[in-house]
């Protein structure tokens, strides 16, 4: 998939706690290539971070036969990142407020409460393995010129990461 005028890359991950870094690290370089400052990297990274973990241990189960997708797209608003799993989904709305009082001291649905924080849109859909895909997104900064960079032109570009 192609974004209109903009810039779009996929991997496919090993489910494996190694990915997590990997996934960060390429889209911390994304994003600082698309002109975000230190604090939005920062959230991003957390964010793809927050989300891969999810998809390593909830959605796959730590199963090593099966496969993370991360795919960044650039528009010429924002940098969308989708991270999808193998599992077999989850609604939203089944996830406990880790605000409440009840979930103070439980992990569970913190990730997705930073993710929801960090980015401006932030929703879950069933994914097209049977998972579920997150989508999130982060508005471009104000004279970002990711276009014209040259270092980062591997639109289309797919691999497969050990």
């Amino acid at each position: 998939m192609t974004v209109p005028g903009g810039k779009h890359l996929e991997v496919t991950l090993e489910t494996q706690v190694e990915s997590v870094n990997l996934a960060e690290e390429m889209c911390l370089r994304v994003a600082e290539a698309a002109g975000f400052g230190e604090d939005d990297c920062y959230r991003i990274g957390m964010s793809v971070r927050e989300g891969v973990i999810n998809a390593f241990h909830y959605g796959n189960q730590e199963r090593p036969e099966k496969k993370i997708y991360l795919a960044l797209d650039i528009t010429a608003e924002k940098l969308i990142i989708h991270v999808l799993d193998e599992g077999i989904g989850f609604k939203l709305t089944d996830v406990p407020d880790p605000l409440a009082e009840e979930n103070l001291l439980s992990t569970s649905g913190r990730g997705i409460f930073l993710m929801r924080a960090f980015m401006d849109e932030f929703d879950v859909v069933p994914g097209k393995t049977g998972g579920a895909e997150i989508v999130m997104s982060k508005k471009l900064p104000a004279g970002g010129d990711f276009n014209s960079n040259s270092e980062t032109e591997r639109g289309g570009a797919s691999r497969r990461e050990a």
